[in-house]
């Protein structure tokens, strides 16, 4: 199952004529990461939509000073970025249709798909690579298996590390499943 630029434009309303332009990559990413059938389709669907803004951002929005949380501190350890305040927060910003974010995931990533993320971090911004990514990262952490089994509040908090956005992830989910039917 193939999803459409028409269909992809019916479930994402805001992404207009970039829609065309993922569709080819999002198809492509989604049969080499198994994520097939209306229920993975949809989940993952409204899951990069609301990431992604609806595919208008495939950088995190944010001054340095946003950023810097997650140069320094807890959080940048959990992202694998170095403990000193050297822009690793600026550099390993969410990018892709899913916002891969910090060193240690760029690294996985980038081994995974076969790309030097580490040195060329802005790589996720093409739309291939930021179609690919987000299909890595969601078969990576066990989301098609979710997504079968209707777990998908479940699959918001692997995502964002919470329920951030759950409305509109609901919504767009809601979508995808009447559009995809």
């Amino acid at each position: 199952m193939s999803i459409t630029q028409q269909q992809l434009q019916q479930i994402l309303p805001n992404a207009g004529q970039t829609a065309g332009v993922f569709v080819p990559v999002l198809n492509t990413a989604m049969v080499r990461f198994q994520i097939v059938g209306t229920k993975r389709i949809a989940a993952f669907i409204a899951q990069i939509g609301h990431e992604s803004g609806q595919f208008r951002y495939v950088r995190e929005l944010g001054n340095d000073q946003y950023l810097s949380k997650y140069d320094t501190g807890s959080l940048a350890k959990r992202l694998g970025n170095t403990p000193e305040a050297d822009g690793d927060g600026q550099k390993y910003r969410g990018r892709g249709l899913i916002q891969i974010t910090g060193r240690a995931n760029y690294m996985m990533c980038g081994e995974a798909l076969a790309l030097d993320l580490i040195n060329q971090p802005e790589l996720l911004e093409k739309p291939q690579h930021a179609c690919m990514s987000a299909a890595w990262f969601w078969a990576s952490r066990g989301l098609n298996t979710l997504a079968d089994a209707d777990q998908f509040d479940t699959i918001t908090r692997r995502i964002n590390g919470g329920q951030n956005g759950a409305a509109e992830r609901q919504a767009l989910y809601a979508r995808a499943l009447k559009v995809l039917a």
